[in-house]
């Protein structure tokens, strides 16, 4: 989420509009907060396991701002079909693995214990099926002889931090051609301001 704010300024066509968390004690609240960005939470604990009504409540709190588009954050409820389906085609998540190899948790153990070779990670636009949407960029880096998983996944966040601006920079242009990213590049489009995006973490 700090990544894609701090890249919405100057010659950007999107602006961050809200923060939302379902965690009421989320760190990225207070970086947002820091950084002159609206913030607000619907905590998930009071719904139980009704996603449909914790859905009603995250969409009525984005409808006060009236994103374009959705980035999904470090966000790790599943969200239910009603909610997809609302905000279809403008929703985006970032996913540790190159889809459509592990999706789900555990990304970075699972990909050791197979013997990769390459890891990554992948912007995908979110669907109600969970981290199968279209591909909107990858990332790769290397798994090196003897990396453990919390080595690999600080070298797989570099690349999330890189690949995520580049892909909304170029969604929110209206391009949806995947973008990807060899190592250590992160590539730069201009355009003019205007599009609202909302971060949820």
């Amino acid at each position: 989420m700090v990544a894609l704010v701090r890249d919405m300024v100057g010659n950007h066509p999107a602006r961050p509009v809200l923060v939302l968390s379902n965690e009421p004690n989320a760190d990225g609240l207070k970086r947002a907060r820091e950084m002159d960005v609206e913030t607000a939470v619907v905590d998930h604990r009071p719904f139980r396991d009704d996603r449909a009504a914790f859905g009603c409540a995250l969409n009525e709190r984005l409808e006060a701002v009236r994103p374009d588009i959705i980035c999904l954050a470090g966000f790790m409820r599943i969200l239910a079909p009603g909610f997809t389906g609302r905000w279809s085609g403008r929703i985006l998540n970032i996913h540790p693995s190159l889809l459509p190899k592990y999706p789900g948790l555990d990304t970075h153990a699972r990909a050791i214990a197979a013997g990769d070779d390459e890891a990554g990670c992948t912007v995908h636009e979110v669907t109600d099926k969970l981290d199968s949407g279209p591909v909107l960029g990858q990332a790769r880096v290397p798994i090196n002889f003897g990396d453990t998983v919390d080595v690999l996944a600080a070298r797989v966040l570099t690349a999330e931090h890189q690949l995520y601006p580049a892909v909304l920079r170029r969604f929110a242009d209206g391009d949806r051609s995947p973008v990807y990213l060899p190592e250590g590049i992160a590539p730069k489009a201009g355009a003019a301001p205007g599009t609202g995006a909302g971060t949820m973490n």
